[in-house]
């Protein structure tokens, strides 16, 4: 198996991968689950928000065409 752990840098084990080992598991597992790593996510506009749970118009744009 090749490659490296993300967290310790040692080589990877094939049981534990893409860790070396249960211990490097469960210190990513412990990021995730704390905060430490996070999905980037896209801010929403706060009138965007209000005018979806009000029913209104929530396109950003409208054609003068009417379409």
């Amino acid at each position: 198996m090749s490659g490296s752990c993300p967290i310790c840098g040692a080589p990877v084990v094939a049981q534990y991968r893409p860790f070396c080992s249960k211990r490097c598991a469960d210190v990513d597992l412990h990021r995730w689950l704390s905060g430490a790593y996070a999905v980037p996510a896209l801010e929403v506009d706060e009138d965007f928000e209000e005018r979806a749970e009000l029913g209104g118009e929530t396109h950003r744009s409208r054609r003068d065409d009417g379409y």
